[in-house]
């Protein structure tokens, strides 16, 4: 059996950036919460969620509220889609390594 993991989602920040969208309960997610929340700098979020971006499985929004720049993020079908496959995936991986369960 031949495991192709998802390399974009394998990322630890990128897992836990797909994670956090996918369980959270707003379609759009405002950027400085994600960083709070996953303890990360700006920068780093913004790199992995360029990367993110660019493979599709997030959405960056962009606009001016109150004469501020606000950033939200949405994870989008595909995103949903490959981080379920990569789940399955990796769960698939954790029962071969385990064995038959007595």
């Amino acid at each position: 059996m031949k495991f192709t993991i998802d390399k974009i989602i394998h990322e630890r920040v990128r897992l836990l950036i797909l994670t956090y969208l996918a369980s959270h309960t707003e379609k759009k997610v405002p950027f400085n919460e994600i960083k709070e929340k996953l303890e990360l700098t700006s920068g780093n979020l913004s790199v992995q969620l360029k990367n993110l971006e660019e493979v599709g499985y997030i959405k960056i929004h962009k606009k001016i509220k109150d004469n501020k720049p606000e950033t939200t993020l949405s994870l989008t079908a595909s995103g949903l889609k490959g981080l379920n496959e990569y789940i399955e995936e990796m769960e698939s991986l954790i029962r071969k390594v385990k064995g038959p369960q007595s």
